[in-house]
């Protein structure tokens, strides 16, 4: 009995201690176990990714990419930072300014979620905005060889899936991009580079400067049609540089911006007769076209200095017949010059950028422009007549800009019909100026002023004008 009653006590102590062992296991399963699910978690579980959280901390951005938000980031490795700040002069993430590094970081991240398998050849836009406007900045994707981003870094690992996004690292920290960064970046583009780094004036250095700029980039189709055969090296340097300077506006154009405007004319960063700024006539009502020859293909890529519209034709040296058949508002006019008088070969006249014609007919032009309501007003006369009348609105030999007048006071000068032409300023009404003709009348208005072309400089009239036809 007595060994009954201790073996009952043995099996009851055995069945506590189980039952004590147990609960103890129990206790260690409810201890929950950290696993990593943000992106900012994920990144500091991954020591490659070290410098990365540290300049998130920097730039106060792990709240940003703690949340519930979906992005898609490129993260560089510690190595792609020690690569960027010696590149820039930093012995270190403290020596970046904060809003650097904020930019540099956010030009890293894409909102929404992308898959390596989602991403193709392309531009898409970045979280880092550009100074003073606010514009998102653009990146380059390059899927043709894996995934290379602005030209200058690939991913190494891709689709780490985090709760709130993806993660993609990459091997080199990408900068914010500059003009000259788009340019290079997309294979599209490796003539306009060619012809930047060959042109005088060192206009790699000034579309990677301060800017801003907007940039019409011909595609390599489009230097290919321009050049016609003729080597890029054949053609003279300065030459080369203004027509690239033709492709560039001082500030940011947007697309909405030019759609907004309709048309009219801006100018370039080339230069014409007197060092006069050329114009660029833009025309928004069917897509955007530029001098009637160019249109966009690619709108907005967005730089830190500037946005880029890419184009499908090299848009030249324009001349006086650029803009007049350009500009819808001249339609008439180059009816006149062309259909109406074919014994005179206007357009080739006023195409001409050389002296030394033999019938003393020489550029620039300066040339008085009647819209199509001013020859609406009138009864168009019979081709001699009219030959005259449109050699009335022409001077030749000079460049007269709005800023060559006496102001107030007149100015006159021969046109080549002979008679004299006289500006008055100021101008009566809403004229800019007012203008008399060889026939005395004086009541035609000057209304848009200084369209500057390669060779001369158009001013819009209200009033055809009429040479003194009695002699």
């Amino acid at each position: 009995m007595k060994r009954l009653n201790a073996l009952k006590k043995l099996s009851f102590l055995f069945i506590v201690l189980m039952l004590i062992g147990s609960c103890s296991n129990d206790d260690d399963n409810n201890v929950p176990e950290f696993i990593p699910e943000t992106i900012v978690e994920l990144a500091q579980a991954t020591p490659s990714l070290n410098s990365l959280v540290a300049a998130l901390q920097r730039a106060n951005l792990v709240n940003t990419l703690n949340g519930t938000q979906e992005y898609t980031v490129f993260a560089p490795t510690n190595n792609a930072f020690t690569a960027f700040l010696a590149a820039n002069n930093f012995a270190s993430l403290e020596d970046v300014p904060v809003d650097v590094l904020t930019q540099v970081l956010l030009n890293h991240v894409i909102a929404g979620e992308f898959a390596s398998t989602d991403l193709s050849t392309g531009y898409i836009s970045t979280s880092a905005t550009q100074a003073d406007t606010n514009l998102n900045l653009s990146m380059f994707v390059d899927t043709s060889s894996g995934v290379i981003l602005n030209g200058v870094s690939s991913v190494d690992t891709p689709n780490i899936d985090a709760t709130n996004g993806i993660i993609h690292i990459v091997d080199a920290v990408i900068g914010l991009p500059t003009v000259v960064t788009h340019a290079s970046a997309n294979s599209s583009f490796t003539s306009l580079v060619a012809a930047l780094g060959a042109a005088d004036g060192g206009l790699v250095d000034v579309l990677n400067g301060t800017g801003p700029f907007t940039v019409l980039a011909p595609d390599n189709n489009a230097f290919t049609d321009f050049l016609d055969g003729t080597a890029l090296a054949d053609v003279p340097t300065d030459t080369l540089a203004n027509i690239l300077l033709n492709h560039v506006v001082s500030g940011v154009v947007t697309s909405t911006n030019l759609v907004d405007s309709g048309s009219g004319y801006t100018n370039t960063l080339a230069t014409g007769p007197g060092m006069n700024n050329l114009s660029l006539y833009f025309d928004a009502s069917d897509g955007v076209k530029f001098n009637g020859i160019s249109s966009v293909t690619t709108a907005d890529v967005v730089c830190s200095n500037g946005i880029i519209h890419a184009i499908n034709e090299v848009i030249g040296i324009p001349t006086v017949v650029t803009f007049a058949t350009a500009d819808p508002l001249f339609s008439t006019l180059v009816d006149a010059l062309t259909t109406l008088t074919p014994a005179t070969d206007f357009a080739g006249i006023l195409s001409r950028t050389a002296d030394g014609n033999g019938d003393s007919i020489d550029p620039p032009f300066t040339v008085f422009a009647p819209t199509n309501d001013a020859f609406a007003a009138i009864t168009v006369p019979e081709e001699s007549v009219l030959t005259q009348v449109l050699l009335h609105h022409v001077i030749g030999g000079t460049n007269v800009t709005s800023g060559d007048l006496n102001n107030p006071g007149n100015t006159s000068a021969p046109s080549l019909e002979g008679d004299n032409l006289t500006i008055t300023l100021p101008g009566t009404g809403s004229n800019i100026a007012d203008l008399t003709d060889g026939s005395g009348a004086s009541d035609i208005g000057i209304i848009a002023v200084d369209v500057q072309a390669g060779n001369g400089v158009i001013h819009v009239i209200n009033k055809v004008a009429i040479p003194d036809l009695t002699n």
